[in-house]
């Protein structure tokens, strides 16, 4: 088995087992195998010991909290008993699609030059660091040249959550230098940062997912209270808005062959302005009145900048 192991992690293989039982639901043993011998990038043509791979269920479940099964009966196929949380949106479902597309990926080296990826600029200077912080609860001290601001500032910071959105990394962080509540940072914008000896009491009030309960992205001003958005968009965007949500609140609440109404439930600041206004002539806000009105003004102002004099 040990020449089977090169150059081949084990987080590799185990992902490989995840999405082929996920994808045929149930398969018997046999038919893993042979399929694990068929896929030679990663099986090296080597079988896979009924041992081993007792083993690597185990390890499934301690890594994601993926529970592979063995229905007992019939066939003996094995089947992922909680197939539901794989979609769930939660930490563990979120690493398992990140490894099942990174795992895909570093075995087609053979096509590396026809598989095109969208460049995330901040994660890997900085979120190692922050993460490693965030569980000792330790301070860090951070140079940060803010997009709005021509000049570097250092801070002390309180390291309290990271949030991925649009391609950049964030930090909710809580900094020693201002009282209230806690400020968001770009990791992208970040000059320098360093973990320091001194240790700082998460408050047990504070909750990531509150924190940013009702908020599209990264803007999370509370004054702004949560209301019923209503979206009207055209059949063909109706597609694509309905495959890939916009938000976690979206509901469809009405389809024809001409469009689809969505509705929405959150708090309606500027990344969720701009999300709309991305998707330019194919959706028409329908209310409320104000929310309507607003971006109604802010195409305006754009149609200002275009049209002939």
């Amino acid at each position: 088995m040990a020449n089977n192991d090169k150059g081949q992690s084990l987080i590799s293989k185990y992902v490989w087992v995840i999405d082929t039982i996920y994808r045929r639901h149930k398969i018997s043993f046999k038919e893993l195998n042979e399929r694990w011998i068929h896929d030679t990038d990663i099986s090296r043509g080597l079988d896979i010991p009924k041992r081993t791979f007792d083993n690597w269920r185990s390890a499934i479940w301690d890594l994601f909290h993926i529970s592979i099964v063995n229905e007992n009966r019939g066939e003996y196929r094995y089947y992922i008993e909680n197939e539901g949380d794989i979609n769930d949106g939660e930490l563990r479902s979120w690493l398992y699609n990140t490894f099942c597309v990174s795992n895909a990926v570093a075995n087609s080296q053979s096509v590396k030059d026809r598989i095109l990826l969208e460049y995330v600029p901040s994660g890997q200077a900085y979120l190692q660091t922050i993460i490693e912080a965030m569980k000792e609860n330790r301070v860090l001290n951070m140079t940060y040249h803010s997009f709005w601001k021509d000049e570097e500032k250092i801070y002390d910071v309180q390291p309290y959550c990271v949030k991925l959105f649009h391609q950049r990394w964030y930090m909710v962080a809580q900094g020693t230098y201002h009282d209230g509540e806690p400020r968001i940072y770009a990791l992208d914008r970040i000059q320098e940062l360093t973990v320091k000896d001194e240790t700082f009491e998460m408050p047990k009030d504070w909750d990531a997912k509150e924190y940013f309960d009702g908020c599209f992205g990264i803007i999370t001003d509370q004054q702004v209270e949560k209301q019923i958005i209503r979206i009207k968009a055209s059949a063909s965007q109706a597609n694509y808005i309905r495959s890939l949500k916009i938000h976690e609140s979206q509901k469809e609440v009405e389809c024809n062959e001409e469009y689809s109404i969505f509705s929405f439930f959150l708090r309606p600041q500027f990344d969720f302005q701009q999300e709309l206004l991305k998707n330019g002539e194919e959706i028409e806000v329908l209310e409320p009145l104000w929310f309507r009105n607003e971006i109604g003004e802010k195409i305006k102002r754009m149609w200002d900048k275009y049209k002939e004099e």
